[in-house]
């Protein structure tokens, strides 16, 4: 069993408790307009090419030793996954593990329960990080730490920004806290965007979210879209 994996960091403070292992899925449905990475929404591997580091070396083929072309994506097994976090099990301690996040991990359901009953035979904490595009009762209960996202409460503007409607997210939302299990709601703050009034009143009605966190915006994903070929849009 594989999945596309973007990314792999070490040490991770700001993704659950504790130090952390975060594991990027590649593929997310959502489009969000102000992503900060951009890199994980296709399903498919990508180049990113950075013109300004291009040394002209014609070596293309042999692998960028200039960092002008990074490739987006690499196709890893359960096994391979859990060797790579095995190696940072040291650096846990008593409340650090791993946390599964993207693009939208729970599109990689069956190799997401693998990699919990995985982590769980070492005694490792499994945190996510999710959309709630999608719900999977299994996951939601075997998993320690959820973290899921609320970027906007009214469907038109998430359509506009996200490309999705927000129906089903909200749905999702009230199966989530209908399991009794204490979550952590996030929100980003996109100015002149973000209807933080009617997402506080949704949030209120949920009686299971232990922390209602606010993101604040980062240009992060405006490099590395226009890597891609693509542009984002500056919202600040």
């Amino acid at each position: 069993m594989n999945s596309l994996i973007f990314d792999i960091k070490e040490f991770g403070l700001h993704d659950g408790s504790g130090l952390r292992t975060t594991v990027f899925f590649k593929g997310c449905p959502l489009n969000c307009a102000w992503c900060h990475n951009p890199e994980c929404i296709s399903f498919n591997k990508e180049t990113l090419f950075y013109p300004e580091k291009c040394i002209g070396c014609n070596k293309c083929d042999e692998g960028c030793f200039s960092g002008a072309k990074v490739i987006c994506g690499k196709e890893m097994t359960t096994k391979e996954l859990m060797n790579e976090i095995l190696l940072d099990k040291p650096y846990y301690k008593n409340e650090g593990g791993v946390t599964f996040s993207g693009g939208e991990p729970l599109c990689h359901k069956v190799f997401l329960i693998e990699m919990i009953k995985e982590c769980k035979k070492h005694n490792i904490n499994t945190a996510i990080e999710s959309s709630l595009i999608y719900f999977d009762e299994e996951i939601f209960k075997n998993i320690d730490y959820i973290m899921v996202d609320l970027k906007l409460f009214d469907d038109e503007l998430h359509k506009k920004y996200t490309g999705v409607s927000n129906k089903t997210i909200l749905e999702n939302f009230k199966k989530l806290d209908s399991l009794n299990k204490p979550y952590i709601v996030r929100t980003p703050l996109i100015k002149n965007v973000t209807d933080i009034d009617d997402i506080k009143a949704f949030v209120g009605t949920l009686k299971n979210v232990s922390k209602h966190e606010t993101l604040k915006y980062h240009p992060l994903g405006i490099e590395k879209a226009r890597a891609l070929g693509k542009i984002q849009e500056r919202f600040e």
